[in-house]
């Protein structure tokens, strides 16, 4: 049977077992919290699509919402990985089992002491993806890098989000973004447990998740060569610039209320 054929088996399988964690997730969660759910913007997104989701990161609770609210709506999320994790004991194997792509990224430093190294990382990350070329898929990038924190909020400008980091979604599409069929820009809020929602979440006092969609195009504004043209790196960074801003004010309209 030919190694493609086999892989393909293999993902669709890791789809249908995510997809069993997911609505298990939501059961429990429809169980032990009283939830209002505040859903906007997903009509119209098609489960046989490709996409590349970008979102605000409040807490670990993220990843069982995102994936409660776009489990029948799109393809199961997959979540790009540092090659590193692939290495812990037992998230390792797991992560790998459900098959999230990894990404491995060489620093400026290592570059320079091995420059024969130089553009192995982004082809080790499109070979990662190879398999999502026949089976629709949605790649989540997490912007800002890491979860929400007051002591990482001290360096950004942002009111309620930390800086971007444009250098993995530009990885992300120069590795897979002539498939996307759309970007979905996803904001996550919790305006009634905003200290630590996913305690809040496990001792079944969830209150509110406000979870909105905004449907982006993949256009020549995020669709370049990122790491060697310098306009265009300039462009991408404005253009992530901008969403970002839009978010955090739409964050403080979310917390006023």
């Amino acid at each position: 049977m030919p190694i493609s054929l086999i892989e393909q088996f293999s993902s669709r399988y890791a789809n249908k077992v995510m997809w069993l964690w997911a609505t298990v997730n939501a059961l429990i969660l429809s169980l032990s919290n009283k939830v209002d759910w505040q859903v906007e913007g997903v009509d119209g997104l098609n489960y046989h699509g490709w996409y590349l989701m970008l979102s605000n990161h409040r807490s670990w609770t993220d990843i069982v919402v995102l994936c409660c609210v776009f489990k029948d709506r799109i393809p199961m999320p997959k979540f790009f990985l540092k090659q590193q994790l692939l290495y812990v004991p037992f998230l390792g194997m797991a992560c790998w089992a459900l098959d999230m792509p990894f990404m491995r990224r060489y620093s400026r430093e290592y570059l320079l002491s091995h420059p024969e190294k130089r553009g192995k990382d982004l082809e080790t990350t499109r070979r990662s993806c190879e398999r999502f070329q026949h089976i629709p898929t949605t790649v989540v990038n997490y912007v800002e890098g890491t979860r929400y924190r007051s002591t990482s909020h001290n360096q950004s400008q942002y009111k309620h989000l930390l800086l971007p980091k444009a250098g993995g979604i530009a990885y992300t599409l120069a590795a897979m973004g002539e498939q996307f069929d759309n970007i979905i820009d996803v904001t996550l809020a919790y305006p009634d447990n905003v200290e630590n929602p996913f305690k809040d979440m496990l001792m079944g006092k969830m209150q509110r998740i406000v979870v909105k969609v905004n449907v982006l195009p993949v256009d020549d504004r995020v669709l370049g060569d990122y790491f060697g043209d310098k306009q265009f790196k300039k462009q991408f960074q404005l253009w992530l610039g901008n969403l970002w801003n839009k978010k955090d004010k739409e964050l403080d309209k979310l917390y006023r209320e």
